[in-house]
């Protein structure tokens, strides 16, 4: 385990097996970590992400530097994370000095100039984002939240609401996720037989109303009340 010391030189198979160990040992960091460092870089997140990054790429490059010191460096760093999350969640004041407040941007349909500012965000960021979430004009908006997250949180004038089955008080049909039974020209038979039928009906359908093959099909989904969707390739 030499090659994990400061070294003068090293061989080909010593840089691969430092480059080995440095690899499986920041999946199981990144794993350690959890999802939340990978899609929401707050501030503890993004320190972490750029001193965990430094911390591992100097030795992989500098072969006088060993892998041993940043492996330790990192370990301590991972346990100062998991430290500092614990407390933000016990105690309310080290969450206040960690995350930051949503700033209010958008308020009754008038933009807030000071609330921009303080996100150091321009119109033009905020109409992408109104135009990411299919609203063409600020005036509908009843709030917008600049969230610690670097996210735009819209909130809607109810009036321009979409209507929805609760607003007419009528019962919505449950939700029916429909099951994928042919992919790439490929029958799932197991999905297929859950939903009670054969591959004989499966072929009989295609012929009949689609007037193809299995072969040609792309994607095709079947969902509880038997209605078959098809997708050919083009």
């Amino acid at each position: 385990m030499d090659f994990l010391q400061s070294q003068h030189s090293l061989s080909a198979m010593e840089w691969g097996l430092r480059a080995v160990i440095a690899y499986f040992f920041l999946v199981i960091v990144v794993r350690v970590l959890g999802q939340r460092a990978i899609s929401q870089l707050r501030l503890l997140d993004l320190v972490m992400a750029f001193v965990i990054g430094n911390i591992i790429a100097h030795p992989l490059s500098d072969e006088e530097l060993g892998l041993k010191g940043s492996i330790v460096t990192t370990i301590v760093l991972v346990v100062l994370y998991l430290i500092s999350l614990f407390s933000i969640l016990k105690w309310p004041a080290v969450r206040r000095l960690v995350n930051s407040k949503p700033i209010i941007i958008v308020q009754s349909g008038e933009i807030i100039y000071k609330g921009l500012n303080k996100a150091r965000i321009s119109i033009d960021v905020l109409l992408e984002e109104l135009r990411e979430k299919k609203v063409e004009d600020v005036k509908k908006v009843a709030l917008a939240l600049w969230e610690a997250s670097g996210r735009i949180s819209f909130f809607l004038d109810p009036k321009y609401e979409p209507i929805t089955p609760a607003f007419l008080q009528r019962n919505a049909e449950p939700f029916d996720m429909p099951i994928t039974i042919i992919k790439e020209g490929k029958v799932d038979k197991k999905e297929l037989q859950n939903m009670q039928k054969d591959e004989r009906w499966l072929i009989a359908h295609l012929e009949r109303f689609y007037q193809t093959e299995i072969n040609n099909v792309l994607l095709a989904t079947l969902d509880s009340k038997g209605t078959l969707k098809v997708f050919l390739y083009h």
